[in-house]
């Protein structure tokens, strides 16, 4: 009887050439999500914020590989043109792409956003140690078993997630005792608390804290050197004069989140709605706190990597 033969993913990759060579000259390389770019902003603002993301990336010293699928070929590092296209799309013709839905999308030919989970998988899979991002997913408010995808993979895949905590909109104490169940080093990057995304203090502890792209340097080679097959979270505060005061941002969530319990919004619809209903809610001053963290966490990444290249 003949034996099923399989494809590798070699089949399905496409690797941008700059990414390629920083790739085989062992350089500074720092992955980048697509979901930002589909469900998270609004265009032109989604286009402009994953452009200045990845200009952030280069001024911290790293290449940025944004990571996305079209029509069923995993792209790492997109285009210009690629990312313009991508930023138009109608959200709701995109699969959100985590681990579960990443070979549905590759085998229908789909176009496929990659999450936070997503990215980190792909981004392990071609050698990529350090991806940045906003915030990661968590436990959803007033729903403990809504528990993103992040906090799972973060504890089974060996990538270094620069962000600004988790969504504020989640219940952040939970997602905190997530992160420590699964054994995900929460790191602070010049703070001793973890974020809470729009606003720099959630008062929640963080297991060590650096202040140098050095010492994350240090963390990383030590972790990938013990061989540890779980990811590990260095949190960035949002810059200080973008950031949203939390008492204002809390009233904002507490709103938002009540509205969605009452539309019945919940799972994977729960996140970009919240997002979007804060905005509102905030005169777009949450928008304008996602924005600088996002270009702040892509140049932090950048140092980091760039740190850790060096030989």
């Amino acid at each position: 009887m003949e034996s099923i033969q399989f494809m590798s993913i070699s089949n399905f990759i496409h690797i941008h050439p700059e990414v390629q060579a920083a790739l085989a000259d062992k350089r500074a390389i720092v992955a980048l999500e697509s979901t930002v770019i589909t469900h998270g902003l609004p265009y032109p603002d989604n286009v402009k914020t994953a452009v200045a993301m990845q200009t952030a990336v280069r001024e911290g010293g790293a290449i940025p590989a944004t990571i996305a699928i079209l029509k069923g070929i995993i792209h790492v590092g997109l285009t210009d043109d690629e990312l313009e296209a991508l930023g138009q799309m109608d959200g709701s013709t995109v699969r959100k792409c985590s681990r579960r839905d990443i070979p549905l999308a590759i085998a229908r030919k789909e176009y496929g956003a990659t999450t936070v989970a997503g990215t980190m998988i792909l981004a392990n899979e071609v050698g990529i140690s350090v991806f940045a991002t906003g915030g990661i997913g968590g436990v959803h408010r007033g729903h403990p078993f809504d528990v993103s995808a992040d906090l799972t993979e973060l504890g089974r895949t060996p990538v270094a997630v620069v962000s600004s905590g988790a969504k504020s909109i989640l219940d952040l104490p939970a997602t905190r005792e997530v992160l420590e169940t699964n054994g995900i080093p929460v790191i602070g990057y010049g703070t001793d608390e973890m974020p809470a995304f729009f606003s720099s203090s959630s008062g929640l502890p963080v297991d060590a804290r650096i202040d140098t792209p050095e010492e994350a340097a240090a963390i990383i080679r030590a972790h990938h050197a013990l061989s540890l097959q779980n990811g590990m979270l260095f949190t960035v505060p949002v810059p200080a004069a973008e950031a949203f005061d939390s008492d204002d941002a809390e009233e904002a969530i507490a709103q938002a989140t009540q509205e969605a319990e009452e539309l019945h919004i919940h799972g994977k619809e729960s996140t970009p709605w919240l997002l979007s209903r804060v905005v509102e809610l905030t005169d777009g001053r949450s928008m304008r706190a996602n924005m600088a963290l996002l270009r702040n966490n892509g140049r932090v990444a950048g140092q980091i990597a760039a740190a850790l290249s060096t030989k």
